[in-house]
């Protein structure tokens, strides 16, 4: 399924900085930025309960947010985009 990611990380303490630098790598290893505070992951079930199980460990819940949007499986129809930054196919083989 497709699952969209957005954070908002309070940065006015330098441990909110690196609140936000981890929450931004654990996103990284789920899937693909988007936006700068925005992540398209395709995840099942599982891999979608340890995403918001890491998630949750690391944000301070009285200074940040986190919001998850489930697209599902059919998410290709639901997902249009105008503008630079073609995204890319999440389903397709990854080329380096």
């Amino acid at each position: 399924m497709l699952v969209l990611i957005t954070y908002d990380v309070s940065t006015v303490t330098g441990a909110g900085q690196r609140r936000l630098r981890k929450v931004s790598k654990v996103c990284q290893n789920y899937g693909q930025r988007v936006q700068n505070s925005v992540f398209e992951c395709i995840v099942d079930a599982a891999q979608f309960a340890s995403l918001k199980f890491e998630l949750a460990d690391i944000i301070d819940e009285q200074a940040d947010s986190l919001r998850f949007y489930q697209l599902g499986k059919n998410y290709k129809t639901k997902v249009e985009h105008i503008g630079v930054k073609e995204s890319i196919d999440l389903e397709g083989p990854l080329l380096f």
